[in-house]
C-alpha cells in the first residue's frame, strides 16, 4: 500500500500525536463532565482513569510489538477474530469513537474561543467555530505525515508547557495545599456515579490508540510504538491530575459544573485576571487544534486500511485521489454533522460507550486467541476486561437515569453496525470481492 509511508513518524512525533489527541479531548473537554459525576474528588478520577487505560494499553502494546501496522486496531482484530463481522464491526466502533472525539474537541474549541468575546454560552458560534476547525484540520492533513508530525510536535510542547504553568500558578496561589485543591463543598454522589465518571476519564486517554493506528509509519515500530504509548499516557496522567487540582483550588464543584464546557477558562478568571483568561484560552485553542489534526490523521489511516482489507464498503463518488483522501472527506463530514447537532455532554457519552465496547472486544480477542503468540499475561488481560465492563455498566446505568436519549442512540447504533457488517461481508462472499470496490 503505497499511501502508507514507512518511517515517516519519529518517536517524538508519535508521542506528540498521541498527547495531542489526549490533551485536546481530555482535560479541556472532559474535566467539567467528570466533575459533574464524581464530585469533589474529580481530580483523582483522572488518576484512576489513567490506571485503567494502562491496563487497556497492555493489549495494544503487546499486539503492536508483534504486528506493527498502519491499520493498527483493525489488523489486531483480524489477527484475533479473522476477516469477519466482529473484526469489521469493532474496527468501525473504534473509527466512529475517534470521529466522535473530533466533534467533541471541535465544540470544545468553540466554547473556549468564545470566552474571549461576549457571545453567550449557547451561541451558534460554538458549532460554527467547531466546523471551521474541522475544515482547517482537513486541509492540514492533505499536506501529509511530515507536516502533521512537525505541527503536532510544536503544539504538544506549547500546550504541555502552558498547562504546567497554569497548574503551577493555581497551586502556588492556593499555598501548594493539596487539601485546599480539593473542593470542600459536599455533593451526594453515589458509588455508581463515581465509577461512571471513570468512563469519561478513560475517554480522555483513548488518544493513545492513534499511535497504534499509525504503527508501520513510525520509525522502528516494534520498539517505538510501545514506547510512544507509555510516554504519552504517563505524561497525560501527570498533567491531568495537576490541572484538575488547579481548577479545584479556585472553583467550587458547583462553579465547575456550571462552566463545564470551559472550566479551565473559568478557573483562570479569579486567578490571573484577563491575562490569565487569554493565556488559558490560547492553550485550549492550541490543544484542540492539534488534537483534531492528529485524530483525523489517525482515523483516516485506519479507515483506509479497513477499505484495503475489504471490511467496509467504499465509493469514490466521482472523486479523484487516493482512498485515504476520500476517507478524510467522509470523516470530516460526519464530524461536522455531530458538531452541529450534539452538545458536548452527549458527544462525550456516545464516544465513551463506543470506545469501551470496542476495547472489551480487543481484550477478549487477545485473551482467547493470541495470548501465547504475543506473550501476554492472562491476569492483566482479565483485569482489563473486568475494569472496562464494570465502568461501562455503571455509565449505562447513570445515563439511563439522567439522559436516556444517549442509550437510545448508542445501543441501536452498535447493533446496526454489527448487522450492517454481517450482511455486507455475507454479500461480498456471495458475489465475490471483485465487485466490492465501487467507482460511482
Amino acid at each position: 500500500m503505497s499511501e502508507y509511508k514507512k518511517n515517516s513518524l519519529s518517536l517524538t512525533g508519535a508521542v506528540a500525536m498521541g498527547t495531542g489527541v489526549m490533551i485536546g479531548a481530555g482535560i479541556f473537554a472532559l474535566l467539567g463532565q467528570v466533575a459533574e459525576l464524581s464530585g469533589e474528588y474529580f481530580a483523582y478520577a483522572f488518576i484512576l482513569g489513567g490506571i485503567i487505560s494502562g491496563f487497556s494499553a497492555y493489549s495494544y502494546i503487546k499486539m503492536s510489538n508483534a504486528y506493527p501496522s498502519a491499520g493498527g486496531i483493525a489488523m489486531y482484530l483480524q489477527k484475533a477474530y479473522g476477516k469477519g463481522t466482529i473484526t469489521a464491526a469493532a474496527s468501525l466502533l473504534m473509527a466512529f469513537s475517534m470521529i466522535i472525539n473530533e466533534s467533541l474537541v471541535a465544540r470544545t474549541f468553540g466554547s473556549y474561543t468564545l470566552q474571549l468575546f461576549d457571545a453567550g454560552e449557547r451561541s451558534f458560534w460554538v458549532p460554527a467555530l467547531g466546523v471551521g476547525l474541522l475544515i482547517t484540520a482537513f486541509v492540514v492533513n492533505i499536506l501529509g505525515n511530515k507536516a502533521i508530525g512537525k505541527i503536532s510536535l510544536y503544539m504538544a510542547a506549547l500546550k504541555i508547557g502552558g498547562l504546567i504553568i497554569f497548574a503551577a500558578g493555581a497551586l502556588w496561589a492556593s499555598g501548594v495545599d493539596l487539601d485546599a485543591a480539593v473542593p470542600s463543598e459536599e455533593r451526594k454522589n453515589s458509588i455508581v456515579d463515581y465509577v461512571a465518571a471513570l468512563a469519561l476519564s478513560i475517554l480522555a486517554y483513548k488518544g493513545f490508540t492513534t499511535i497504534t493506528n499509525s504503527g508501520s509509519e513510525i520509525e522502528k515500530p516494534h520498539k517505538n510504538v510501545s514506547r510512544a504509548i507509555v510516554i504519552s499516557l504517563s505524561t497525560c496522567v501527570v498533567i491531568y491530575f495537576l490541572v484538575a487540582l488547579a481548577v479545584g483550588s479556585n472553583l467550587s464543584i458547583t462553579q465547575i459544573i456550571e462552566a463545564k464546557d470551559y472550566s479551565l477558562a473559568e478557573a483562570a478568571r479569579p486567578l490571573f485576571g484577563d491575562f490569565g483568561l487569554i493565556f488559558t484560552v490560547g492553550i485550549a485553542i492550541i490543544a484542540t487544534v492539534s488534537g483534531v489534526i492528529a485524530s483525523i490523521f489517525a482515523v483516516s489511516r485506519m479507515t483506509g486500511m479497513l477499505t484495503d482489507m475489504h471490511l467496509i464498503p467504499h465509493s469514490h463518488l466521482g472523486m479523484s485521489g487516493t482512498i485515504q483522501r476520500h476517507m478524510l472527506i467522509y470523516i470530516v463530514v460526519i464530524a461536522i454533522i455531530l458538531t452541529i447537532f450534539f452538545d458536548l455532554s452527549r458527544i462525550a457519552s456516545l464516544g465513551a460507550i463506543f470506545y469501551l465496547v470496542m476495547d472489551i472486544i480487543v481484550h477478549v480477542g487477545v485473551l482467547r486467541y493470541l495470548r501465547k503468540e504475543v506473550k501476554a499475561k492472562s491476569a492483566i488481560l482479565i483485569t482489563a476486561i473486568i475494569l472496562d465492563v464494570v465502568v461501562l455498566l455503571a455509565f449505562l446505568i447513570v445515563k439511563s437515569q439522567t439522559d436516556i436519549f444517549i442509550i437510545y442512540v448508542a445501543v441501536p447504533s452498535i447493533i446496526l453496525i454489527f448487522i450492517a457488517e454481517f450482511f455486507f461481508l455475507k454479500n461480498r462472499f456471495d458475489e465475490g470481492e471483485a465487485d466490492m470496490h465501487s467507482h460511482e
